[in-house]
């Protein structure tokens, strides 16, 4: 969504006193004079009776008249900032159907752009133009990322509070459409606390949790136990579920669900997406120390019907996670590479392990290839003596 800049050719006072005239027509309880208190309170009085634009029928007109009241806001220095914009994101927040939302919408990104970006009071459009695109179906349009929200307030960044709040926000309105989004920005919300607040984490923790554990797309869970709010749910039922989706195999989620069924439930989580996760991790842990697997260990380990593993296999190559091919005529899945569930001191060591081999190999053919010049100029050498 484009924020241009916003320009009049009017005075602001005279700007301020074609919309009190504005919606003065239209109904507004609104004198069409001048305030003699200056350009801040007659923009106090416009914004208190902004959304009676709503009732105009041309919206052209509508989008005119937010505009011009937003290159006044950006205009003018203001005290009373904080409160002003505050009110007048809240009354465009409101706007009563689809059309009329966008239109507000685009007033309230023209008036977050045109803030000077070391301004704090962008913050507030922000966070108010994240909850009316959400409303009317656009927060793709104005939210492209954790990264990208970073940048946008590189220059004043809000405090851990409002962040949170932020990041709560858009939790909220990406679990139900963007799932692995939603999961990247509840991780920066729980990284926003520290030591000293983690123990009062507890709620945002378990969304946390829950969201990731919910997400199809999202299968490598281990970083989730080194958040601090994690760490602090350690003993209770939902932090040994993340463990086993962690760490554990699918024998080990059947014997938790059977004593917990009604707390799984609860959480929101549906039992046959955990259960179909666990088999692709179950799978990944298998292969790891056994790049070779028969349809009979594949069958028993992940209790599924021996027709159904080619298709589980593909369902598992889909996920980038496993690379690997399957031999029907041999009834075996060989296994190239996998992704390790977990990353411990084992892993460290192997990659370790493999970094020495590869930095041997690329001595080795350093040597071969400076034996191959210094004999090559040895010969040159020859040739001209000869």
């Amino acid at each position: 969504m484009q924020g241009p800049a916003v320009f009049m050719d009017i005075s602001l006072e005279d700007q301020a006193l074609e919309v009190r005239k504005y919606f003065k027509n239209l109904g507004a309880e609104i004198s069409e004079e001048k305030s003699p208190k200056g350009i801040e309170d007659d923009l106090h009085k416009i914004t208190g009776v902004c959304d009676i634009c709503f009732k105009e029928n041309n919206e052209a007109d509508i989008e005119a008249v937010l505009n011009s009241i937003v290159s006044i806001m950006v205009s003018i220095p203001l005290e009373r900032g904080e409160n002003l914009i505050v009110a007048f994101s809240q009354r465009l927040g409101k706007a009563p159907e689809p059309k009329l939302g966008l239109i507000s919408l685009q007033a309230l990104w023209r008036l977050y752009n045109n803030l000077e970006t070391n301004s704090p009071l962008r913050y507030h459009v922000y966070y108010h133009v994240i909850e009316l695109a959400a409303r009317i179906g656009a927060v793709g349009d104005v939210f492209k990322g954790v990264e990208q929200l970073k940048k946008e307030f590189a220059s004043c960044p809000p405090t851990s509070e409002q962040m949170q709040k932020l990041y709560r926000l858009l939790h909220q309105v990406l679990k139900d459409n963007n799932s692995e989004l939603a999961s990247k920005v509840m991780i920066e919300l729980l990284g926003t606390y520290t030591d000293e607040n983690a123990s009062y984490a507890r709620e945002d923790a378990i969304k946390c949790i829950v969201t990731a554990l919910a997400d199809p797309n999202t299968f490598l869970l281990d970083p989730l136990l080194e958040l601090k709010p994690v760490r602090f749910l350690e003993g209770e039922v939902i932090h040994d579920l993340l463990s086993i989706f962690v760490s554990e195999k699918l024998s080990s989620y059947q014997k938790f669900y059977e004593n917990h069924k009604e707390f799984v439930h609860s959480q929101g989580l549906n039992h046959e997406q955990n259960i179909k996760k666990m088999r692709i991790l179950s799978f990944m842990q298998i292969a790891e120390s056994n790049p070779e697997l028969s349809f009979d260990e594949i069958t028993s380990e992940l209790q599924i019907d021996e027709k159904d593993v080619e298709a589980f296999i593909i369902e598992v190559l889909k996920t980038r996670l496993v690379r690997a091919r399957v031999n029907q005529a041999q009834r075996m899945v060989r296994v190239s590479s996998t992704m390790h569930r977990t990353f411990g001191p084992a892993q460290w060591q192997h990659l370790r392990d493999v970094l020495h081999a590869w930095r041997a190999n690329v001595n080795q053919a350093h040597e071969s290839m400076k034996s191959v010049t210094t004999a090559q100029v040895e010969y040159a050498a020859q040739q001209q003596k000869a």
